[in-house]
């Protein structure tokens, strides 16, 4: 949300701007023993952008209707557009930054700007190769995914004259993972308004949202300093401590993941998880003889876990 320094909130702008960008400048990123993720071609740089400006100059076309300083939103999905063609960098938080910058450089009038984008993935697919030797990755032809995908925010403010970044997150949302066994709750408040029962081995199913701050921001826009942190290996993070945990709960589980993420990327300074239980409802149980079971989608409401973490969190016993 964006202010005025009175503290008056005063905003304006476009959604669901979506730019398909092609041939991108490629990201390389170092491994982590978790993930076979080291970068991407970038071939398809594809986001889905909104965006927002402030100003004290624009409170005049709110009380007064007048619009002399007001860039039409229809101008801003076309900055948004070409200045995307225009950025030379890999990565959706460089893009943010590479637009936010260019506006206010242009409309001087303009003294915030807040914008989100989600990556927009596409996953390559193998076709025969030209050789005839069997199957390789297309560089022509790309899938759309509607899994999970990468996304971040961004504020810029005007300071001393120059736009800066007030404030950043990232994140690798709609997250939706099954683990059959290995997972447990029991041991929780029974009294007489329990009906839950106990489960020692039981189907874990979750839906997850991770975010994370660095501790400069900088190294979140500019992925040549060598320390930008890819979603696509917090995600493979996340889908490793899950493999590895016989977790007690999903607080629990969340925990370990959150201590794995900053372990391995001591440039972040936060990590935030938003969660969501989703375990089936059984209807066989399966048996120590027989590990079949049948399960049907639960019947809402839903539990929800949220949690932050800070690097000071790894000082602590644990993993």
């Amino acid at each position: 949300m964006i202010k005025l320094r009175s503290g008056r909130t005063l905003y304006y702008g476009k959604g669901d701007v979506l730019t398909y960008r092609t041939y991108a400048n490629p990201l390389s990123v170092s491994a982590v023993p978790e993930s076979a993720y080291t970068g991407d071609s970038n071939v398809i740089f594809a986001h889905n952008v909104t965006f927002a400006v402030s100003g004290e100059q624009l409170l005049t076309s709110f009380t007064e209707g007048d619009n002399s300083l007001v860039v039409a939103t229809d101008s801003m999905k076309n900055f948004i557009l070409r200045n995307t063609a225009a950025y030379e960098g890999s990565t959706t938080e460089g893009l943010l930054a590479f637009i936010s910058r260019k506006f206010m450089d242009r409309y001087p009038h303009i003294d915030a700007v807040e914008l989100s984008a989600d990556r927009i993935p596409f996953q390559t697919l193998e076709v025969t190769s030209q050789a005839g030797s069997g199957l390789e990755p297309s560089s022509l032809v790309y899938r759309r995914s509607h899994n999970d995908h990468a996304s971040a925010s961004m504020k810029l403010v005007r300071k001393d004259g120059a736009p800066r970044i007030d404030s950043h997150e990232c994140a690798i949302t709609d997250l939706q993972l099954i683990k059959v066994c290995g997972s447990s709750f029991y041991g929780f408040v029974r009294d007489e308004y329990t009906t839950l029962p106990e489960s020692y081995d039981r189907p874990l199913f979750i839906f997850l949202d991770i975010f994370w701050k660095y501790d400069q921001a900088d190294d979140a826009v500019d992925a040549g300093l060598g320390r930008y942190v890819p979603a696509e290996q917090i995600r493979d993070i996340t889908h490793n401590v899950f493999h590895e945990m016989k977790s007690p709960s999903i607080q629990f589980l969340i925990y370990h993941v959150g201590r794995r993420i900053l372990t391995r990327f001591p440039q972040l300074a936060e990590v935030r998880f938003e969660s969501n239980n989703r375990t089936w409802e059984t209807i066989v149980d399966n048996t120590e003889n027989d590990p079949a079971g049948v399960y049907t989608e639960p019947r809402p409401p839903f539990g929800f876990q949220g949690f932050t973490m800070t690097q000071e969190d790894l000082t602590t016993d644990g993993e």
